[in-house]
């Protein structure tokens, strides 16, 4: 598969980005890491507000690249677009996407099943992810990067 594929089942779409969009994206993803750090919001928000920065900075890469998820399922196809994006490694992708699943169930079905440590790891891969996309726009769509 590639995003190629993914353009042609209409997956994603073409998208021409500007270098305040990536910024924006990147900034609202930079706002959620700083927010996701407040101890009181307890384990469930925590994870919900890191996995939406892992959303920003896996958008960003995406609109980087010249596409745009559509609305059905957008939220799994942008983390899976980091495999052809910045070529993460498919064992981080696959607990990103754990993770999702974990925020939909403590947001849609259950609350009270994310721990501090869950929590804690995706705000560690979220900040990794971050600081990754900005590298990677940085060096493979540096004028895009004008803004951030």
């Amino acid at each position: 598969m590639s995003l190629t594929d993914w353009l042609n089942e209409k997956l994603i779409e073409k998208h021409r980005p500007s270098a305040l969009e990536i910024a924006n994206l990147l900034h609202i993803c930079d706002r959620d890491l700083e927010k996701c750090l407040i101890p009181d919001l307890g384990a469930d928000w925590r994870l919900n507000i890191a996995h939406n920065a892992v959303l920003q900075a896996a958008t960003a890469a995406l609109a980087a690249a010249g596409y745009r998820a559509r609305n059905e399922g957008q939220h799994y196809r942008v983390i899976q677009s980091l495999a052809f994006t910045l070529k993460i490694d498919r064992a981080v992708i696959n607990q990103l996407d754990k993770f999702r699943q974990k925020r939909n169930i403590s947001d849609y079905d259950r609350a009270g099943l994310v721990t501090e440590q869950e929590a804690e790891e995706l705000i560690i891969l979220a900040r990794q992810l971050r600081n990754d996309v900005e590298l990677w726009i940085r060096s493979h769509h540096s004028a895009l990067a004008k803004e951030i």
